[in-house]
């Protein structure tokens, strides 16, 4: 499996696949081609159903100024490899086409060439499912976070503080601003009246709420096309940050113990980036929110003292209750129902905490099944109740007063 830096991505939303993964892959070209005069983008599959309000075509276009781009939309055509292709072209002074590039935004940020191996490209670590890492815990006497450290070193921490400190950013940033969201759907943001209105609740109710909170203040931002964290994806990115957040706050966790809970987190999210997907055009919002959930719900559950059986459990419950979950954003925009599913997430992660916390750990479904379960159901989900826009909530027409 590829580095936790890999997983983990700071970057402007409000698409990890959409946004970020076409940047990464314009940078290049653009580097590749310094005297082009101009370019020309094919975009593929979902990349081209839902690139307007995923602002694909914009981030493309900004990252090659100077040089002219032009867009070109192919919705039609869904390459093999994944849903979210894009032709890069490059043209001399006379219009001779003197460069192309196929790539692919397959989740998260990455970005892969058709003949690449969707498994981890830097085999940083040397086992690839739950039942083998569990297995070198329990021989070596270690916690699911000491696996980290054993191939990533203890420098994987410098890392995450950063990471950390850009997830807080991002919530302190949310729970401020009001307004609308950028686009059609005049989305108005609601982070900053549930922190109103959970702060001076000491209740359970205000625990919950200011959860709820803190997940739409990163959710909101990455709307707005701010800055946040892949945790998987952009998408999803308002889960984990919010339940840490709130659970750091409820329970004065010290900031090692949120790391070391970031790098469990990032255990889960890779097995399942590494085994099925974490691409809303491939396997639907399941890959999405419930690997964010379950990435939330193993990491509340190591912070509240569970086992590495019941940490297992958690994020195996979290995502099997995601299966079969569609990607259907309402007019292509990360807003509708995105952002409201991030904060129903990141209940149901410290749902699935508690509950396997009142278990033994024991479970009839491994983690590894319901991940490869989750990959297949992806597989068989129809193109409309993937991030296309064409099925699902995406198809009805809501009124500005989301």
């Amino acid at each position: 499996m590829d580095s936790l830096k890999e997983l983990f991505k700071i970057g402007n939303g409000p698409s990890s696949s959409h946004t970020m993964g076409p940047e990464r892959a314009a940078k290049e070209f653009k580097r590749r081609n310094p005297d082009a005069q101009r370019f020309e983008v094919e975009l593929y599959g979902s990349l081209a159903a839902t690139g307007k309000g995923h602002l694909t075509d914009w981030i493309i276009k900004k990252t090659m100024v100077p040089i002219a781009t032009d867009i070109v939309w192919k919705p039609e055509y869904v390459p093999k490899y994944h849903p979210n292709g894009m032709l890069f072209k490059a043209y001399d002074k006379v219009g001779k086409e003197t460069d192309r590039w196929l790539v692919f935004s397959v989740g998260g940020g990455t970005i892969m060439e058709e003949n690449e191996d969707r498994k981890g490209t830097k085999t940083v670590y040397p086992l690839n499912t739950m039942a083998d890492i569990k297995a070198w815990c329990n021989e070596n006497e270690k916690e699911l976070w000491e696996y980290v450290v054993e191939y990533e070193g203890e420098g994987i921490f410098d890392y995450l503080i950063t990471i950390w400190e850009a997830m807080e950013a991002a919530v302190r940033r949310g729970i401020e601003a009001t307004g609308v969201l950028p686009g059609t759907l005049k989305y108005p943001r609601k982070a900053a009246i549930f922190y109103r209105k959970s702060r001076t609740n000491k209740t359970k109710g205000g625990y919950i709420g200011r959860i709820f909170a803190y997940t739409l203040a990163v959710s909101e931002e990455n709307g707005s096309g701010g800055k946040v964290v892949t945790a998987p994806t952009c998408g999803a990115c308002g889960v984990v940050p919010g339940l840490l957040y709130a659970m750091k706050e409820e329970y004065d966790i010290s900031t090692k113990d949120a790391l070391k809970s970031l790098a469990i987190a990032g255990v889960i999210g890779n097995l399942i980036k590494e085994n099925a997907t974490i691409s809303g055009a491939e396997g639907g919002c399941q890959a999405e929110v419930g690997s964010a959930c379950a990435m939330a719900a193993a990491m509340a559950c190591f912070l509240l003292g569970g086992s590495l059986d019941q940490i297992e459990y958690a994020a195996e419950m979290a995502l099997e209750h995601h299966l079969g979950l569609t990607c259907d954003p309402v007019g292509g925009y990360v807003q509708v129902p995105c952002i409201e599913r991030n904060a129903a997430a990141a209940a149901r992660a410290l749902e699935s905490a508690v509950y396997s916390l009142y278990t033994d750990g024991k479970n009839r479904v491994t983690f590894d099944e319901v991940v490869e379960t989750m990959g297949a159901t992806g597989r068989d989900l129809k193109k409309e109740y993937r991030e296309t826009s064409l099925g699902g909530l995406a198809k009805f027409t809501f009124n500005a007063k989301c």
